[in-house]
């Protein structure tokens, strides 16, 4: 589907990627750009540069778990196409499970409902990895057995299949991104922080990162505006409706190596503390990418360590501007 000239919404447009895949939504050329976010995570300054950029960006401060202001925000903005990013996220599914889950579900279903209705014609939809658990087969292609360790992952496993189920009766053409473990600017830093912002922020400090667990643990890391790049392609390809992809690079980066690299970058000549392994960690996460690249003739450029370098340099930034960090 053509991005130009199109009404596009994205929800959970305030967060992390969501802000990120704005950005580069901008240089497609759409008519407008419709955000809805409840900020649980996000923030509006993710979006000041696009706002800056880009005259037909509308921000709605709002929940797409309610049924009536997402629809309304289809209905009143003619829109075509949905990016759907919202989800609370897996740390608050630890302390409250049937929230997270309920929320995503009426995220999914909300939209589901109204695609089958022709509200809007095409829908594009981020599941997880966390849905496929650890790694039994590697590397984790589309047909990864789907195995949970945490109810995030449980949550957005049980909306993949109801995707595919409305797309076998009601012949719906949605595209799943099943994205890998992004990092980069932006990601949260406060409450939910990962190992990487987290990391990063210790040493800002002057303090010891911390190792969980004895560091062998892997996850394939993507930079975030490469997932940008790679969700517009994938919006793009008609080859991809009705597929889940993997958004990935496709290589196994482990969490010792991980933070090792981060104080590198950083200078840090410091211990790390080692702390016993969390509660529903995945062990390994290691993708293959081939499907993307066949459906989309790409795959992510951005090394982990040039990512790394960058995302730091970002930090940096919002320290010498006195943001809060």
């Amino acid at each position: 589907m053509k991005l130009k000239n199109k009404s596009i919404l994205v929800t959970g447009g305030c967060g992390f990627i969501g802000s990120h895949l704005v950005d580069r939504l901008i240089k497609e050329k759409p008519e407008r750009i419709v955000v809805i976010d409840n900020l649980f995570l996000g923030k509006e300054e993710n979006l000041a540069d696009a706002k800056k950029l880009f005259d037909g960006l509308k921000v709605i401060i709002g929940d797409a778990a309610n049924n009536t202001i997402l629809r309304k925000a289809i209905v009143d903005n003619k829109i075509d196409i949905v990016f759907d990013l919202a989800a609370m996220p897996l740390p608050t599914s630890l302390v409250e499970p049937r929230r997270v889950i309920e929320n995503n579900n009426s995220i999914a279903l909300n939209l589901l409902e109204m695609y089958r209705e022709g509200l809007f014609k095409e829908l594009v939809h981020y599941s997880t990895s966390e849905s496929c658990g650890s790694a039994k087969i590697v590397p984790m292609d589309e047909n990864h057995p789907l195995d949970p360790m945490n109810p995030y992952g449980a949550g957005k496993a049980g909306i993949d299949l109801y995707i595919k189920t409305y797309n076998r009766v009601f012949g719906l053409k949605t595209k799943i991104i099943r994205p890998f473990n992004n990092f980069g600017p932006r990601q949260n830093r406060d409450a939910y922080a990962g190992v990487i912002p987290i990391t990063i922020r210790k040493i800002f400090e002057g303090k010891s990162p911390i190792l969980y667990g004895d560091g062998l643990q892997t996850r394939d890391y993507i930079f975030v505006k490469d997932t940008a790049e790679g969700t517009v392609r994938i919006a793009k390809a008609k080859a991809a409706e009705g597929e889940i992809i993997n958004l990935a690079r496709g290589k196994e980066i482990q969490i010792g190596y991980l933070i090792e690299t981060i104080k590198k970058v950083m200078g840090f000549k410091g211990e790390t503390i080692k702390e016993p392994e969390r509660v529903a960690d995945v062990r390994r996460h290691f993708a293959n990418n081939e499907k993307l690249k066949k459906i989309t003739g790409w795959v992510p450029q951005t090394s982990f360590e040039d990512g790394i370098k960058e995302t730091v340099e970002w930090y940096k930034s919002m320290l010498s501007e006195k943001h809060k960090f």
